[in-house]
């Protein structure tokens, strides 16, 4: 999109333009730093300035008063000697610095030092003229000669200065990173949002604009979609139920019949069973469908979950479950006075469903344990048994596989039933989870766990 890359290109430029003022900065940092160093070694104070100025006002009789008084405000003594190496005058000079040299002593200290005092030489028609500098104040390498106060200052300068810079740079990128979250954030929230089913809306100016618009259009498109889906599914639903009721009515009568043979009341005894499950199946494929789009209202309530287990248990075993399931109840001290705000009506049809799962598949019979317990501010409710439990490979299918609803493809026979979802639904709604695992040595359990703060 051309507005991100502007928003990318403008960030981009900004940080060049920042480098930019940083390398200004340091050379002013550094002009600021070495500027009185600079200027006394190559200003009127410099060693050569002053050889040329010293020498112009010497002769071997004297020196004059003005070039005096310079030396002496820049802490420089003075020697002038003739060819022999004999002193003509001196200025200041140090108790330890002798005044009559040889032509090797002057072969020795024209390129370095006489008694650690950095010195300088300037030849003229009469002699040398020496200046002698303080011990602290040049080094000198040959010929070249490098103030020691610069060098001192250096190590420092660099150290000091790189240490800014990485602190300018960080700043620089601490602060941008801050803002393009703060600009993108928003967006990324919404796409994750958006993969979730949910609609979004973006209000974002700028750069951006165009894709926050784009993001809005299709939660707008995913929203219709979603709407028309369930709307169809509804209405389905709604136009099955009457031509579905006569069937079970007339099926019904027919089975009842004591004018029909015995065979076509087992077949009517038959059509109005399978009427009975298709009709089970349309109401949870509606009831699915509103919770997955968020379409059904929770009537949540504070609930005892062990009043409800409880209540839901004896509704049960009064409809009266065959003699071969053994219905038990497990509820630990601590979540005995467990409340949950919940939606009643959903929660107990989410156990309905995890209790028929493991009647529908153990049609041999089984135990069928319904626990509650509370651990690390969650509340644990659990159906186990100990039927023959789920092979591998089906319990990796119901994690792997998407349900027929989520299917885009005809491969319907390698979904499951509609019963876990509706599990896993109720569980998302109440900001829950949803867990199934075999146990040993044989069985299965299946988990809801809802936050709960005791």
């Amino acid at each position: 999109m051309k507005s991100f890359g502007s928003y990318i290109s403008k960030y981009l430029v900004s940080f060049v333009a920042f480098i930019l003022i940083l390398l200004f900065l340091n050379a002013v940092v550094f002009g600021l730093t070495f500027q009185k160093i600079v200027t006394e070694d190559y200003g009127d104070s410099s060693p050569q300035s002053m050889l040329e100025m010293t020498a112009t006002a010497a002769t071997p009789e004297q020196l004059s008063d003005e070039a005096v008084q310079m030396l002496r405000q820049n802490h420089i003594w003075a020697i002038y000697l003739n060819t022999d190496g004999q002193c003509y005058w001196s200025v200041d000079l140090p108790d330890n610095v002798p005044k009559n040299y040889t032509i090797q002593d002057v072969a020795l200290f024209s390129k370095g030092y006489i008694e650690d005092y950095p010195v300088f030489i300037w030849n003229t028609d009469d002699g040398l003229l020496v200046l002698g500098y303080p011990t602290d104040s040049y080094t000198k390498l040959t010929s070249n000669y490098y103030s020691i106060a610069a060098l001192q200052r250096l190590p420092i300068f660099v150290l000091g200065m790189l240490g800014l810079d990485v602190l300018c740079l960080f700043s620089a990128y601490y602060f941008s990173k801050r803002r393009i979250i703060h600009n993108t954030e928003p967006i990324v929230s919404a796409v994750e949002t958006l993969a979730d089913g949910k609609p979004v809306s973006l209000h974002i100016s700028g750069e951006l604009s165009e894709i926050a618009s784009s993001v809005n259009k299709a939660s707008s498109i995913l929203n219709r979609q979603n709407e028309a889906r369930a709307n169809w599914i509804s209405g389905v639903s709604h136009d099955i139920r009457t031509p579905l009721s006569m069937i079970m009515g007339y099926a019904g009568r027919i089975a009842e019949s004591k004018a029909a043979s015995k065979s076509i009341r087992e077949q009517a005894e038959i059509v109005r069973k399978q009427s009975v499950k298709i009709k089970e199946l349309v109401q949870d494929l509606n009831l699915v469908s509103q919770l997955e789009y968020e379409m059904q209202p929770l009537h949540k309530e504070m609930v005892r979950l062990s009043k409800l287990l409880r209540s839901y248990v004896a509704d049960l075993l009064n409809t009266g479950i065959s003699d071969s399931y053994n219905i038990g109840i497990k509820i630990t001290p601590d979540a005995e006075n467990a409340v949950l705000e919940c939606d009643a009506r959903l929660i107990s049809r989410a156990i309905n469903n995890l209790v028929q799962n493991s009647i529908k598949h153990n049609p041999q019979g089984c135990e069928v344990c319904l626990s509650l317990t509370t651990s690390q501010n969650h509340l644990i409710l659990a159906v186990t048994d100990n039927g023959t439990g789920l092979s591998a490979e089906k319990l990796q299918e119901l994690e792997e596989k998407p349900h027929y609803m989520e299917s885009t493809d005809e491969r319907l026979d390698l979904r499951h039933g509609l019963g876990l979802l509706i599990v896993q639904q109720v569980a998302i709604a109440h900001n829950g989870n949803f867990k199934l695992t075999n146990v040993f040595p044989k069985g299965c359990e299946s988990t809801l766990i809802f936050p709960y703060i005791g």
